[in-house]
């Protein structure tokens, strides 16, 4: 099983903290601007890309334990900027479900968290918590073959 929480694009290197769970895996980095680290979005909530990633990280280790053991070839990341918009996450890749023969030495699919978005559109530090734990499941849903219609009818669209 190939997924982690990271800050950014780079996906590889190993967390640095001491919990040891399905997700750990992935080295944080931090994206550079004019010689010092972006760490911070201001906006509705203000918190540190550290602590955003932790909430991902607990969104993931909350999936029961048989669907995180069939989750495949996918990169969980944050991304702390955001695109313009009201995306609050993305999924990109070839669903579980849409997976065959053909299938093989592909680039991991990749669940994107907007950081940005998720805090700017949050009145409390709990609906953070909350928003990101639904959109967790959200993408991890259309890994796993679900479309939107049938993630709002589960409750989670």
């Amino acid at each position: 099983m190939r997924v982690g929480v990271c800050s950014c694009s780079v996906a590889s290197g190993t967390r640095t903290d001491s919990r040891r769970t399905p997700w750990s895996g992935l080295q944080r980095h931090h994206r550079q601007l004019s010689g010092r680290c972006v760490g911070m979005i201001l906006g509705m909530v203000a918190m540190p890309v550290e602590q955003f990633e932790e909430l991902v990280a607990n969104a993931l280790d909350g999936i029961p334990a048989e669907l995180g053991a069939a989750m495949e070839n996918v990169a969980v990341v944050v991304d702390d900027h955001s695109p313009p918009g009201r995306l609050l996450g993305l999924y990109q890749g070839v669903p579980l479900t849409s997976r065959g023969a053909h299938y093989t030495a592909t680039a991991p699919d990749r669940i994107t968290i907007f950081m940005a978005t998720i805090c700017q559109t949050c009145q409390t530090a709990q609906e953070v918590v909350e928003v990101v734990r639904r959109v967790v499941i959200h993408e991890v849903g259309h890994h796993f073959g679900i479309d939107d219609k049938r993630l709002e009818e589960l409750g989670w669209g």
